[in-house]
């Protein structure tokens, strides 16, 4: 499931990256603002999952 997670999260943050793009391509500011929440909520899905990942080592030792 973790790996699904942070799969999902990648994808995330680059699909945000593309708005953001073509946002910016198009002159669109809605899309490009709309990108860059993709983005941050994609980062922060993955520090979420490293500090998932970090405790699980904490708590094997």
């Amino acid at each position: 499931m973790a790996m699904d997670d942070k799969i999902d999260n990648k994808a995330e943050e680059l699909k945000g990256k593309a708005k953001e793009g073509v946002g910016r391509a198009t002159d669109d500011e809605g899309l490009e603002a709309e990108g860059r929440g993709d983005q941050a909520s994609g980062k922060v899905k993955q520090a979420g999952e490293k500090v998932k990942d970090a405790a699980k080592d904490v708590f094997k030792k």
